[in-house]
């Protein structure tokens, strides 16, 4: 399958997306128009804007496909292709004028990943992944590699979710056994990962919005990707991503013991 029209599709609507978010940033809360969500997260003018512009092109260009975004619900789910949406991951991040946010986007065919996009537009990175191969502003990256967990950096986005939803005491371990840990989380993580800049992203806790657009782009850097104990990421409620079967393995084995 030629993946190219999509991928050209994808740039527009990061770039797209992105000249209507970049103006938001660093903007004080009442310009940001910032409301509480009914699961008691936060929205953003930017995130509406964002995500109604998307499904605008999308419409526009591929009326038969459906699409699926964390603001305004599911059109065709039904459909063999469905695009998934999440305007901006890490609006805390942003509206706190962080850059560690994005704009996540993916292209599903059949349920199934087959393209992700992570759009960080005030650094201007757009990463782009097919599941084979990922690019940085068009150029290609891996994932490095990192055989042991005491050599890892460990990224997450949110140290207190994890005794949440999983098991707090075998993530404290982990902690204390790699090299580097930091909260350099939301999609950024992952970003990070791909581009060989870190090894081990978290997330206790997930939506199908987060991880479709992630599954490509890991996998097509050389990475892997699962849920927290480590059966497929797709369609999952959490995510562990790391550079090499290897580490994946080990540190799975670690939050599950």
């Amino acid at each position: 399958m030629d993946l190219e029209p999509y991928r050209s599709f994808v740039a527009e609507l990061a770039e797209r997306s992105g000249d209507l978010i970049r103006p938001f940033f660093g903007a004080s809360p009442d310009e940001l128009g910032i409301e509480i969500k009914a699961d008691e997260t936060i929205v953003t003018r930017a995130d509406r804007g964002a995500e109604e512009l998307m499904r605008r092109m999308i419409r526009a260009r591929f009326p038969e496909h459906g699409i699926a975004g964390e603001e305004y619900g599911e059109e065709r789910p039904d459909a063999e292709f469905v695009w998934s949406l999440d305007p901006i991951d890490g609006t805390i991040s942003f509206a706190s004028a962080s850059p560690l946010f994005g704009t996540l986007i993916a292209l599903l065919q059949h349920g199934q990943p087959i393209l992700g996009a992570i759009n960080q537009p005030v650094l201007r990175q757009l990463c782009i992944g097919d599941g084979e191969t990922t690019t940085l502003n068009s150029k290609t990256i891996r994932v490095r590699q990192t055989p042991r967990v005491a050599d890892a950096t460990l990224l997450i986005t949110d140290l207190l979710h994890v005794a949440k939803y999983q098991d707090g005491p075998a993530f404290e371990a982990l902690m204390r056994d790699v090299k580097l840990v930091r909260t350099w989380g939301d999609c950024y993580g992952y970003l990070l990962v791909a581009s060989g800049h870190a090894d081990i992203m978290c997330d206790p806790a997930m939506n199908a919005w987060d991880i479709a657009p992630l599954i490509p782009i890991i996998r097509g850097a050389g990475g892997v990707i699962s849920d927290w104990q480590g059966a497929d990421a797709n369609g999952a409620k959490s995510t562990i991503a790391t550079t090499s079967q290897a580490l994946h393995d080990e540190v799975i084995r670690r939050l599950n013991p």
